[in-house]
């Protein structure tokens, strides 16, 4: 079974990560998963929007799947990992159709940072955002940092960057971080209608809109990966990381019983 599924109504394609065991985070396999999809994107004329969301009502993403990914402590796996996925989230930024994230819960560390390479966002009200990675004592490495500095401008990134403050669906629209909230009861409707009605233009025009915004302000900056994937690496094998990690899953199963 695919980890991210595919629904088409019209000019909307919805792309749904589904791993609700692992609360939508994403393992390696999603990982190229997306990036096949979003590769496949780039040439699609029959598509006018695309909206990404999460499996369920508690969770659009909680980043990368530790339970998967801790098995792997070296430099090398930490670097190919982070520069794959950040080049998978800067292909949003390229296609010709406007991406829209739903989301539905709960995105953290680098669930936060998909819903932000996503080229706008509707969050439920209850939804959380945050930059949490500095709690595993890691900086965010998927182009994040540059996406929420352009949206929230610089004081206001590293504070939530460094301090790892979880947002409030209220808080991250007062932001900048989200453009809508809105009421669970409405919340599938409502991004349903916004992504139906940005399909209904023609393609050209959203495709030229995009390469305009594009070019005036960039959401993809390629140039910045080499220092933030060094960075990402080298705090992935410092003993603090996985000092940092076990100590948040001890808390986590003392919380939920496990």
């Amino acid at each position: 079974m695919p980890d991210i599924r595919t629904e088409q109504e019209g000019a909307v394609l919805v792309l749904t990560v589904d791993r609700p065991r692992a609360s939508n985070a994403l393992g390696l396999a999603t990982m190229v998963e997306l990036d096949e999809i979003l590769a496949g994107l780039e040439s699609r004329g029959d598509v006018g929007c695309v909206v990404v969301t999460g499996a369920g009502d508690r969770v659009f993403c909680a980043g990368g799947d530790l339970a998967e990914l801790e098995s792997r402590r070296d430099r090398a796996f930490a670097a190919g990992m982070a520069r794959s996925m950040r080049s998978t989230l800067d292909r949003i930024a390229r296609l010709p159709m406007p991406v829209l994230a739903a989301v539905n819960g709960a995105a953290l560390g680098g669930g936060a940072e998909v819903a932000m390479a996503c080229d706008f966002r509707i969050a439920v009200e209850d939804a959380r955002i945050g930059f949490t990675q500095v709690l595993l004592g890691l900086p965010p490495a998927w182009g994040g940092v540059e996406r929420l500095a352009a949206a929230v401008g610089r004081g206001r990134a590293l504070y939530l960057l460094t301090t790892g403050r979880v947002l409030t669906g209220a808080e991250a629209l007062a932001w900048g971080v989200v453009e809508e909230v809105v009421p669970r009861s409405r919340f599938h409707d409502r991004w349903v209608e916004v992504a139906r009605q940005v399909a209904r233009a023609p393609t050209h025009a959203l495709a030229g809109i995009k390469r305009a915004l594009e070019a005036a302000l960039p959401a993809a900056r390629p140039e910045l990966a080499g220092p933030a994937v060094a960075s990402f690496a080298q705090a992935w094998v410092a003993p603090q990381h996985w000092e940092m990690a076990a100590a948040l899953e001890r808390r986590r199963r003392r919380r939920t019983g496990d």
